[in-house]
Order: structure tokens, then C-alpha cells, then sequence
């Protein structure tokens, strides 16, 4: 890690000098405490993907971004790799029916759980669903997205399985956040709030959409881990059926890596931590720092560093964005990476965007943040699913 200046600390050895110019505008901003650039550090919109931004008595909606609750989810299971098919190819239509995945995708009929998880929390919200976000919510819960969402079946340095999944808040986060986001920039031209970048809009504590906003960010951040948990359970059920066993789950880890939440510090003073694109590391804490499609994901522990806000990074961190990376490589340069797995490889062309090429090397990005975490297991994927 080097300093910045006082309010920005960088641990990405690898990083694009516009996401440092960017990352300084924000720890301008007057109630920021320290801007904290994990190591998978990238230009975003408006605040660094793969920042931490400590902030007193005001959130930037748009330092959360509109996928809110974001994150990782994961099993451990107690088999070897030995106990696997030696054909994962036919278990990708079991996937496919199980987790639905692409833009917008969802599935067909309302599940009980979405039902029931949507009447126990709707109150939670501060803004009145209306049919469609009710909609988006029941047909999208347990549904993956696209992007860079995936779910994978993984081996451990043990040869244990694993399955790891990425997902978020899909079309309620996102509708909500860019809801949020617009009514900041709105405020802060009432207001007459100078901002360098209008998308560092911010609501003050005293203002009446602060609480508005926390409310509705902290029930998507619920919708985002339930979704994800749904995910768990049906990928679970459906890996049973493929390798007809029932392996014991040995543990699971849900963590996000798009929120904020009020934290108290060393000092004992209470700030605002908003993670976008980083991942909580407090002493103990486990998360999943995955690695682009086709490298290695690991599974990791908390340091508890301070200086990071007890924090370490969401994963490899671009280098290319995706039209670049389009026009950069081919579906053959993907499929050379892939090979020897199970994938999407009839849509090589349309995932070429995530060629691990297009992202850092995950372990730069892993020793870049040897003071942050410890690593427990270094996973490697013989199976991957994106939408």
C-alpha cells in the first residue's frame, strides 16, 4: 500500500492513472474521511470500482451503484474431485433450468419462496413498489443476471468441490439505485452543491431522502443474499441429482461487495463505509475473491487492516473495458483458456468481453493484499456458467 495523499490510499500495483483521478475527486469531497483503492482498483462511474470510501454524515448513492447487495456465495462440499462425472458438459441444461441467467431473465412461474420473502419484507422499503418492481422481484428472485455473474463448480488445493456463485440485487436493485442516484444529482442542483463529477451526488444525514435511500438500499442488500441463498439451494438440489450422491455441506459464505453500512471506527467515531466493489475483511470475516473466467478464485479470511477500512478486494479488476476487449480478442482466444472445462462454448462469441486477458492477473491482485487477507483455499474451476 502507498499514500496517495492523506485521504487516499492505494494497494493496486496495477492501475490505470484515470482511476487514481478519478479516486482523488472523491476524497475531495468534504465529508470524506479516506478514499481506499483495493488492489482490483478500476475507473467506474463516478466513484472507483473497487474502492472504499469512508464518509461522515452523507452517502453517495452512486459509490453503491445500481447493483446493490452484490456479492459471492459459496459451498464446500465433502467429496473429491474422483467423485465427479467425467462429462460436466451434461450437467450445464441442469444448471440452465435450475438458475436462470442473462439480461432481464427470470423465472417463468413465482417460486413460494420469492412469494414469501417479498410479503415478509415488504415493509422494509421507503419507496412503494408498484406492480412492475413486485414483478421484477418475484420472477428474478433465484435468477442469476449476466455480466460477469456466473456460478462455477470448483476444485480446492485438496481436490474437495465447491460451487460459487455471483449475483446481486438484478432488476429491483437497479431500478432503485438509478432511482436514488437521480434524485441525489437532482438535490444537489436545488441545493446548489458544487460537484466535479455529477454522479458523486450525494444526500446529506439531515436531508429527507438519506433515510429513504438507506432503507431501500439495505432491503436490496437483503433481496441480493436471499437471492443468492435461493441460488445456493437450487444449484445444490440439481448438483445432487447430476452426480446422484448427497454430499454433506461442510460450510457456506455470502458475502456483498456493493454496499455501505455505518461502522465504528478504531477511535470509536461512527462512519459511513460504502464498498464499491470490495469486499468486508474484518478479523475473521471470510469472503470470495474470484478470479476472472478461466483463472483461479480464492477463498479467503480477514486481517482486520484499518487502514483499508477492514476491507480487500471483490476480484481480479478490469484492465480492458468490453468493447475493448471485443475488439482485442476472439471467441478462439476464450476458448484456448477454457479449455479442458465445461462452459457456455456454444456463446464463446458473446462472452469474449470476459476473457481473463480483459481482467488483472488474479494473483498480482492477491499479493497486492497480503496485509488485507490471508487465503484458506485457492479454488480452480472445472465448470462455468455465465448469462
Amino acid at each position: 500500500m502507498y499514500k496517495v495523499n492523506d485521504k487516499l490510499y492505494n494497494w493496486a500495483s496495477i492501475i490505470d492513472p484515470n482511476a487514481l483521478i478519478q479516486a482523488e475527486t472523491t476524497s475531495r469531497l468534504p465529508f470524506v474521511e479516506r478514499v481506499a483503492l483495493m488492489p482490483d482498483a478500476h475507473v467506474g462511474m463516478g466513484a472507483t470500482v473497487g474502492s472504499v470510501i469512508g464518509t461522515n454524515g452523507a452517502i453517495i448513492p452512486a459509490a453503491v451503484g445500481v447493483d446493490i447487495g452484490c456479492g459471492m456465495a459459496a459451498v464446500h462440499f465433502d467429496m473429491k474431485a474422483d467423485q465427479l462425472p467425467d462429462n460436466m458438459d451434461k450437467f450445464m441444461p441442469m444448471v440452465e433450468r435450475a438458475i436462470p441467467a442473462g439480461v432481464g431473465q427470470g423465472h417463468a412461474e413465482t417460486s413460494k419462496q420469492a412469494s414469501a420473502w417479498l410479503d415478509a419484507n415488504l415493509p422494509k422499503f421507503s419507496t412503494a413498489l408498484d406492480s412492475r418492481l413486485k414483478g421484477k422481484a418475484l420472477e428474478q428472485f433465484g435468477s442469476l443476471g449476466s455480466g460477469n455473474h456466473f456460478f462455477e463448480v470448483c476444485l480446492d488445493e485438496n481436490d474437495e468441490v465447491w460451487i460459487v456463485l455471483h449475483s446481486g440485487s438484478r432488476g429491483l436493485g437497479n431500478i432503485l439505485g438509478t432511482t436514488h442516484i437521480n434524485k441525489a444529482k437532482k438535490l444537489a442542483v436545488e441545493k446548489g452543491r458544487g460537484l466535479e463529477d455529477k454522479n458523486l451526488a450525494y444526500f446529506m444525514d439531515t436531508d429527507d431522502d438519506f433515510q429513504m435511500y438507506i432503507d431501500d438500499m439495505l432491503a436490496c442488500q437483503d433481496y441480493a443474499a436471499a437471492n443468492r441463498q435461493q441460488m445456493l439451494t437450487r444449484a445444490v438440489q440439481a448438483f445432487r441429482e447430476f452426480i446422484s450422491a448427497t454430499p454433506k455441506m461442510k460450510e457456506r459464505i455470502n458475502c456483498h461487495h456493493n454496499f455501505t453500512q455505518l461502522e465504528t471506527q478504531p477511535d470509536g467515531s461512527s462512519l459511513w463505509i460504502t464498498r464499491k466493489g470490495a469486499i468486508k475483511a474484518a478479523t475473521g470475516d471470510l469472503g470470495i475473491i474470484p478470479g476472472s473466467m478461466g483463472a483461479r478464485s480464492y477463498i479467503v479470511e480477514g486481517l482486520g487492516n484499518d487502514d483499508s477500512f477492514c476491507s480487500c478486494s471483490h476480484g481480479a479488476g478490469r484492465v480492458y473495458s468490453r468493447s475493448d476487449a471485443k475488439k482485442l480478442f476472439s471467441a478462439d482466444d476464450l476458448r484456448a483458456h477454457m479449455k479442458g472445462k465445461a462452459w457456455n462454448s456454444d456463446r464463446a462469441s458473446s462472452l469474449v468481453d470476459e476473457i481473463p486477458d480483459a481482467y488483472k492477473p488474479i494473483d498480482q491482485v492477491m499479493a497486492d493484499q497480503a496485509d488485507l487477507v490471508s487465503t484458506k483455499y485457492v479454488l480452480s474451476q472445472v465448470f462455468n456458467y455465465k448469462g
